[in-house]
């Protein structure tokens, strides 16, 4: 999974950035200061995980992860190449998914009297990439009509790209008109930037963080989600920066003393899981403990094919236990003997926390 972390220029990203992945990219306090984009690779925390090392004692534990990409900021006028706009465009292009960092708090020495205004912000970038994806849109009805002339298939793909044109064109972001899956399939190659999911990262300051909920821009940004079915994650950038250095036992009695439950990037994953509608399934053995990531939904045989292909095409079973039964009975072996392993068929839909050994032929 990989994560584009985007926003206007100087809203706290690359601040995020280091708060998320420890990358230590330059934050600093003037635009454009990340020209290309910091990648950070993050190991997904999974307690089951560490359970299951205890109990196997294995070679190798293998963690899922996500791949956060920090995006130079957006100017006004991007997508017709200002600032740096092709070029972070171009970026945003391979993400499967964005965090939008929305300034939510005051600062003079930053932004003079500009007041926080969220909607303000995300409304400007939103328009970008809608703007962006226009121009794709247009060359893409362009080539099916001429290509209906001589293959009437392509007549659906005109009419497609006619009514989402007309949509865009009112300003609209892509994810918001109502596709099929058959026409989803045409724009799986992300080249629509205003399709991605996207989560909002309110950036409030640490006064604003703990009175949020009289704090404007936070309220209005939250309104705004609920309109449009996104999700609002709020987040103190510079105190997550601060917890990030300190040890896991420091780290606990830090978040303990401000009364939160858990870091910015646990909160930002489950979020992001949900939200691209991922589960995790665990093999466990002597060699190695690992997660593996799947959309909800998968079969047993795609899910093998994770692992490897030649497993996905000589599939025979997988034998499955829920994690919470084994780690409630034990053992493997005190699992089965109650009865929680259980022989699953290719129709089988695998689960979140399921814990699996396939048996396939060579």
């Amino acid at each position: 999974m990989k994560l584009g972390i985007v926003g206007l220029p100087n809203v706290g990203k690359s601040t995020l950035f280091n708060a998320l992945t420890g990358a230590g990219a330059e934050a600093a306090s003037y635009p454009f200061s990340t020209v290309t984009p910091n990648v950070g690779t993050v190991k997904v925390p999974d307690e089951r995980l560490d359970w299951l090392a205890e109990l196997y004692q294995p070679e190798k534990v293998t963690p899922a992860t996500i791949e956060f990409v920090d995006i130079a900021g957006l100017a006004k006028g991007a997508s017709r190449g200002e600032g740096l706009g092709n070029r972070f465009l171009s970026h945003i292009r391979q993400t499967d998914a964005l965090v939008h960092v929305v300034r939510c708090f005051d600062n003079e020495d930053l932004y003079g009297d500009e007041k926080a205004d969220a909607l303000r912000d995300v409304e400007i970038l939103n328009l970008e990439l809608v703007l962006a994806d226009i121009e794709v849109v247009e060359r893409r009805l362009e080539k099916a009509k001429k290509n209906s002339k001589g293959d009437k298939k392509y007549l659906a793909e005109a009419d497609l790209f006619e009514r989402l044109l007309e949509h865009l064109s009112e300003g609209k972001a892509a994810r918001f008109f109502e596709f099929n899956d058959q026409e989803l399939s045409l724009l799986s190659d992300g080249g629509l930037l205003s399709l991605k999911p996207v989560i909002y990262a309110a950036n409030l300051d640490e006064k604003g963080y703990v009175n949020r909920e009289e704090n404007k821009p936070y309220l209005d940004l939250n309104a705004l989600a609920e309109r449009e079915n996104s999700r609002v994650m709020p987040i103190c950038a510079r105190l997550e920066m601060d917890i990030a250095t300190l040890e896991e036992d420091e780290k606990k009695l830090f978040l303990d003393d401000l009364g939160i439950r858990e870091t910015g990037l646990n909160r930002l994953i489950r979020c992001s899981y949900e939200l691209l509608g991922l589960i995790s399934f665990l093999t466990a053995g002597k060699p190695e403990v690992r997660a593996w990531t799947i959309k909800k939904g998968t079969k047993a045989p795609k899910a093998a094919g994770k692992i490897h292909s030649d497993i996905e095409r000589g599939f025979i079973r997988a034998e499955v236990v829920a994690y919470e039964d084994l780690k409630n009975d034990g053992d493997m072996a005190a699992a089965k003997e109650k009865g929680h392993v259980r022989s699953e068929g290719k129709e089988y839909v695998m689960q979140d926390g399921d814990v699996v050994l396939f048996r396939f032929n060579v």
